[in-house]
């Protein structure tokens, strides 16, 4: 049975663009006879919102849409992901960064001549693996004198510790039309940070872990997170989870061509409710 979700962070107000989205997972699943899920990814608690998790909820609700309860809130299982971490740990495949973003800002405008500093992954410039590399006395006492960390994945070596071939079946596409089986290259994402001090786990740690607890089977997203497969993929064969089936799609835009975000006012499914809206008037503008 095919499984979809939605899983939004109520960190603002859902936009036209997640409407697409979880109307597109929604009808996925009730077409084919399967299940939709709703997931709520609030691991970030200084970011969160109560008010803006109870917005998803009236949002979807007047939308039509329909899920499975309980919710799973990814703040209520925090022991998931640890457990998660530990068995990669226990693998050496993770290592402290101590490097804050304008560190590792500088140090690839220094490495700009080189072809990976203008490569771009799922969360940004890819990091040009400063820490991995670090001599283990240094580490040791960086630790020791609390300097705040991050802890990363070292894809190269994890890399070592899975079968050659990863792959990943593509429902939908890609930014350049990708579909069909697609070759998973985690190389071209880099040392991901997979938790921090103020955070259990990273998007893409939490994101498979509870897609394999909860059984997805299909993972329909914005083609902007085509990328973040690559590295999904191997967390999955490292942890030994089920690789889920993806269909990308395409991201709704304003009339500038830049994509909706939780700061456009008139573009929100609470504004739009608001003003006299309609469920089918919001499908209308999003080609539904």
């Amino acid at each position: 049975m095919i499984v979809t979700r939605f899983a939004p962070s109520p960190t603002g107000f859902l936009h036209l663009g997640h409407a697409y989205a979880a109307l597109t997972a929604f009808e996925t699943a009730e077409r084919e006879g399967g299940r939709f899920l709703l997931r709520i990814e609030d691991i970030d608690s200084g970011r969160c919102r109560p008010e803006f998790e109870q917005a998803i909820y009236d949002d979807l609700a007047w939308l039509g849409l329909r899920w499975e309860t309980p919710v799973r809130r990814q703040s209520e299982h925090f022991s998931d992901y640890a457990q998660a971490l530990e068995k990669l740990c226990a693998m050496d495949l993770v290592y402290p960064c101590f490097c804050t973003r304008k560190e590792i800002a500088a140090e690839i405008a220094r490495a700009a001549i080189a072809p990976q500093a203008s490569e771009i992954g799922p969360d940004g410039p890819l990091y040009p693996g400063t820490c991995r590399t670090l001599p283990e006395d240094v580490r040791a006492k960086r630790l020791a004198e609390g300097v705040p960390y991050a802890l990363r994945l070292n894809t190269a070596k994890a890399l070592t510790r899975v079968e050659r071939g990863l792959s990943f079946e593509e429902r939908g596409h890609g930014p350049n039309g990708e579909t069909g089986r697609q070759s998973a290259r985690p190389e071209l994402i880099g040392d991901i940070v997979l938790a921090r001090k103020e955070l259990p786990s990273s998007y893409h740690l939490a994101v498979v872990v509870d897609d394999a607890l909860q059984g997805v089977t299909l993972v329909t997203r914005g083609e902007d997170l085509f990328a973040a497969t690559h590295i999904q993929r191997l967390l999955q064969a490292l942890l030994d989870l089920p690789a889920p089936a993806y269909a990308h799609h395409r991201l709704l835009r304003d009339e500038s061509g830049r994509k909706f975000s939780k700061r456009d006012f008139s573009a929100m499914l609470s504004s739009l409710r608001q003003s006299g809206s309609t469920p089918a008037s919001v499908r209308a503008m999003i080609g539904l």
